[in-house]
């Protein structure tokens, strides 16, 4: 028994991984090769209620809780860890634009977004930096009904597949750093967005690239939050997305330990299984025990914000803890498959995707610095 989740978060999460079976882990490598999302999986997916079942009826969700998108979140990745991008940007921007945005802008792209009909990215990230997410150089100015944007985002996920996008620039003056920062909500179709993907290691279907705005018009209503404030605001929403992409890391990991020990059972050295070798199991062993602790980790930060609780020590927990784990595990799992798991096929990948992890979202030494405030005091760790 798991002390987070009851039996019907037991049996949505037993529902999800069926579908995750049929549907998503067939395209699992033919993605990866094609580097194409699949929208009519995506819309697939809606239609089951399994894109942010946490966002309120109102808008369209199912207001389930955050255990629950965490429940569903998890089986994806299982499948495949960039289709997983879907419920991640989607929980976490609508989060985001449901709390922010006034509600006839965000509510008929909320209700494409649950459906599976809209992907919506969020573009913080700069050229010039990614860890000081504060020191914004895109330039956001204010011209009567409408806001001019330039300036360029880089490393964004599914620059070039989203249709909408959470977009941070600068409205106040450099000096102002996260207070003078603005969100606004960029359809992706605006006159003067362009995109430019990347050629990255993994997370293939989903991708990574740059968005370049070049005088693209936005109406005022079209923010998130208020003026200057948008950073201090927004950022917030950070922890739920932390700890779902911990439990979306360690998904992987938990399926590659699962296909191992099976592996390791069943071939022979010496006239023995694999895993009757102490230095076979005991590797396995010492993994299979860290993924089952930070799996209950990541239920607890959820289960912490379900309850309104401060949670932002556990979530950054999740974040640097979990896809350092997850990678360690793979890269484990795949030297007991021998040159089988270091060939072509879902054991590397999986090392690829997972590897993505420990870059984006926030580093581990950011991670481990928001733990330290919290526990010390932000005082007593300075910037």
């Amino acid at each position: 028994m798991n002390p987070y989740l009851d039996e019907d978060l037991v049996a949505l999460g037993d529902h999800a991984r069926r579908f995750a079976i049929d549907r998503i882990a067939p395209g699992f490598q033919e993605r990866d090769k094609t580097r194409v999302l699949d929208r009519a999986l995506m819309r697939e997916m809606g239609a089951m209620g399994f894109i942010a079942p946490e966002l309120p009826q109102a808008f369209g969700g199912q207001g389930l809780g955050c255990l629950a998108a965490g429940v569903v979140h998890e089986e994806i990745a299982r499948a495949d860890l960039s289709i997983s991008y879907i419920n991640l940007l989607a929980s976490l921007n609508s989060q985001i634009l449901s709390e922010h945005g006034r509600p006839e802008v965000v509510k008929p792209w909320l209700e494409k977004l649950v459906s599976g009909q809209a992907l919506c990215a969020i573009a913080l990230t700069e050229p010039r930096g990614g860890s000081d997410a504060g020191n914004l150089r895109l330039k956001v100015e204010r011209r009567g009904d409408h806001y001019l944007i330039n300036g360029e985002k880089t490393s964004i996920s599914a620059a070039d597949q989203a249709d909408i996008c959470v977009v941070f620039g600068r409205t106040g003056t450099a000096e102002s750093a996260a207070h003078g920062v603005t969100a606004l909500l960029v359809p992706m179709d605006a006159a003067g967005v362009t995109t430019r993907r990347f050629d990255c290691h993994g997370q293939r279907a989903i991708g990574r690239g740059s968005i370049f705005f070049e005088n693209v018009r936005i109406p005022l209503d079209h923010r998130l939050g208020d003026e200057n404030k948008g950073f201090v605001q927004v950022m917030r929403g950070f922890d739920f997305s932390r700890a779902l992409i911990g439990l979306q890391v360690l998904a992987v990991a938990r399926v590659a330990l699962e296909e191992t020990w099976d592996y390791v059972a069943q071939r022979e050295a010496f006239g023995k299984p694999l895993s009757a070798f102490q230095g076979v199991s005991h590797p396995l062993a010492d993994f299979d025990t860290q993924v089952e602790a930070a799996r209950l980790l990541c239920l607890q930060a959820l289960w912490l914000k379900d309850k309104g609780a401060p949670h932002s020590a556990e979530a950054a927990m999740c974040k640097w803890w979990a896809p350092k784990l997850a990678y360690d595990t793979v890269h484990q799992c795949l030297l007991m498959f021998g040159h089988g798991g270091y060939d072509r096929g879902p054991m590397e990948q999986r090392l690829r995707d997972v590897l993505g992890f420990q870059i984006g979202d926030g580093t581990a030494q950011i991670m481990k610095t928001i733990i330290a405030r919290t526990r010390a005091g932000r005082a007593a760790v300075p910037a």
